[in-house]
């Protein structure tokens, strides 16, 4: 008998991994074939092919089975985890590096240090590029095995990066992991990428009128055409084709692939939307969203500062009676049809524009941006938001969206949680609002999708505070990752272009932006019903006042570490004094976990080097305890430790 189910066992699990392989990699392979052979218009073609939700739920394994049945399920571990008293000061240098071997203290203490060199880090690139050629290929991957690789990068690739992912999970650490290789590509060749894709009637165009200057933010510049410029914390993607974008999905891909058989699906995984398709798009999307709030503002008699209209939640019949004030007859079989895109959800209340068709590839863009203008005698006009889209637009709009929802459902799939990446404040009112409708669509009975919110910028609070009220409205699970962030970049875009800063003036003042966003996330937790879990809420940060202000906020609310709805991230190689110490006492801590080979993740090494230096008064600290540590080690004789730990993550 124990045979037979054996057999049983075996046949099944080989006719579901069969199944994996045909909803998970022929849509993808597929759709490259399609754009590859039709060029770029071809690949509308390629958005028939979809992965259902449906199709790969024959494949989920009985442990990620079990975990989404019940919504408490905990893995099971070797032995009860051990906790320590958590630290608010961060100063328990024993506590903060027992993960690490002597020798990787020693390479800390190297790499921070060298950091700490203005010269080195300022010629970090043309050193590099040096150390290549004179010590040849083998030689230098092992200096930077060494020092800046083996510090902040994870592995080479999925397999070689269990060692650390497991070593971290034993300290209660767990992982997001992110395929970080690029190309080192020269300024000159970024710009000329960047701004050969955008039409000619939109290159660096003067705004003509009142509502074109408030739109000057979404004008591409060459001026700023590397997006690079001043960006240390994260990769950008540059586009280059539509068969690029589908080498970026399969990456992305693969990286879900590998956090669910690395992490045990307890991991994340980073996507970023500009990597799947033509950011100009993007820009121009955004535009059109800035437009349509003016636009709504306008017929209402409000000024452009006013809440999102979704916060008001106006009424249709009221602003029905707004637009016949304002001229516009209702009668016209258009203005009919655009009314009932306004009230997708058939609940009387303005939502703006049902934008599950944009995701669906059902509706045609010019039709979701449009509104109607009174003209004389009572007639209707339509007239864009922004300038219309082409065909071929619309069809690289539709690939993005293609990709978007592939990445989406297999990470869903496979029970792995994906965070939208934040990006210049030119795409951002796209990418929230596309984050958005992945989270109505898919956090139904978990939060998968996260949101990512920029505490740098003024418009913080409010996108934060519109889309948990959406979230709440539309009984959907919202997640947030939320960042302090600094991009140098957009301050000095805004000035040269002419239009309002959107930064926060000083640190403080994103300081205070981020308790605000903080303490209205934490406030839906507890409202919503901490035991539901409808909130959850990730605090990207490396400030420890930010870290300190959270857990206190989270003690005040009843919010406990074991309730799994709050947890915190930071960068590989950064800050261990917090995120060891947050694991080893309970809380859920993540580390951005970068893999790639040497040679191709030595940009992201480049930047890790400059943001280090950015913060030398975090550095600094950290310095000092992994000094203090290595003399403890060797004047006690534990030179030769070998980690071991039972702090197992919730």
């Amino acid at each position: 008998m124990g045979l037979y189910r054996q057999t049983q066992r075996a046949v099944k699990y080989f006719s579901h991994a069969c199944m994996r392989r045909t909803a998970t990699t022929q849509p993808a392979a597929r759709a490259r074939e399609d754009a590859a052979a039709a060029g770029l218009k071809g690949a509308k073609t390629a958005s028939a092919a979809k992965v259902s939700p449906h199709v790969v739920e024959l494949d989920i394994p009985e442990d990620i089975l079990a975990k989404r049945a019940n919504p408490h399920w905990q893995p099971i571990y070797p032995s009860p985890p051990s906790r320590d008293q958590l630290d608010l000061t961060f100063e328990n240098y024993q506590q903060c590096y027992r993960s690490k071997t002597t020798g990787e203290i020693i390479r800390a203490l190297v790499v921070l240090n060298l950091c700490r060199s203005k010269w080195l880090v300022d010629h970090n690139l043309q050193l590099i590029r040096l150390a290549r050629r004179v010590l040849g290929k083998r030689l230098f991957t092992m200096l930077m095995k060494a020092t800046f690789y083996g510090h902040f990068v994870g592995g080479e690739d999925p397999e070689r990066l269990k060692p650390l992912v497991n070593r971290m999970r034993e300290f209660g650490v767990k992982s997001i992991l992110d395929y970080s290789a690029e190309e080192d590509v020269p300024t000159e060749t970024a710009v000329e990428q960047e701004m050969k894709i955008v039409p000619t009637a939109l290159k660096d165009q003067a705004a003509p009128d009142t509502e074109a200057a408030a739109l000057k933010q979404f004008t591409p510049s060459s001026d700023f055409g590397d997006r690079r410029r001043d960006v240390i914390s994260a990769r950008t993607y540059l586009y280059e084709s539509e068969a690029q974008c589908e080498k970026n999905m399969a990456t992305f891909l693969k990286c879900i692939d590998a956090v669910s058989g690395t992490t045990s699906s307890t991991g994340f995984a980073a996507i970023k939307l500009t990597a799947l398709g033509r950011p100009e798009l993007l820009m121009r999307l955004s535009a059109a969203l800035v437009a349509s709030h003016r636009y709504f503002n306008d017929i209402l008699g409000l000024s452009d500062d006013e809440a999102p209209i979704v916060l008001r939640k106006t009424k249709v019949d009221y602003f029905k009676k707004k637009l016949v004030e304002r001229g516009v007859n209702l009668e016209e079989p258009e203005v009919l049809e655009w009314l009932k895109q306004i009230d997708s959800n058939r609940n009387g209340v303005v939502d703006l524009f049902e934008w599950g068709d944009v995701i669906d590839q059902t509706k045609k863009l010019d039709r979701l941006l449009r509104v109607p203008v009174p003209v004389k005698n009572h007639e209707v006009q339509f007239k864009n938001l922004i300038a219309p889209f082409t065909q071929e637009d619309e069809e690289m709009f539709y690939n993005m969206m293609r990709r978007l929802k592939i990445i989406t459902e297999h990470a869903v799939s496979k029970e792995v949680r994906i965070m939208i990446d934040a990006e210049q404040t030119y795409f951002q009112p796209a990418i929230s609002r596309v984050t958005v409708e992945l989270m109505r669509r898919y956090n139904r009975e978990k939060a998968f999708v996260f949101n990512t919110y920029q505490c740098y910028l003024k418009d913080a609070y409010r996108n934060v505070a519109t889309h948990l009220e959406l979230s709440r409205k539309e009984d959907f699970f919202f997640g947030a990752k939320i960042v302090r962030g600094i991009l140098k970049q957009e301050r000095d875009r805004a000035l040269a272009l002419g239009y309002s800063d959107p930064t926060q003036p000083d640190p403080e003042s994103t300081t205070a932006m981020y308790e605000k966003v903080v303490s209205a996330a934490l406030e839906e937790v507890k409202a919503r019903g901490i035991g539901q879990r409808k909130v959850a809420i990730m605090m990207a940060t490396h400030n420890e006042d930010t870290v300190r202000y959270t857990v206190t906020k989270m003690k005040q609310l009843g919010i406990a570490p074991a309730d799994r709805v709050v947890c915190f991230g930071q960068l590989l190689g950064m800050c261990d004094q917090i995120s060891f110490n947050l694991g080893q006492s309970g809380y859920s801590i993540y580390k951005y976990v970068p893999y790639g080979e040497v040679l191709e993740v030595l940009p992201y090494l480049s930047r890790r080097a400059l943001e280090n230096r950015g913060v030398l008064e975090k550095t600094t600290k950290e310095r000092r305890l992994l000094g203090k540590e290595l003399r403890r080690r060797i004047f006690s004789g534990q030179w030769a430790y070998t980690p071991k730990g039972d702090f197992w993550p919730v």
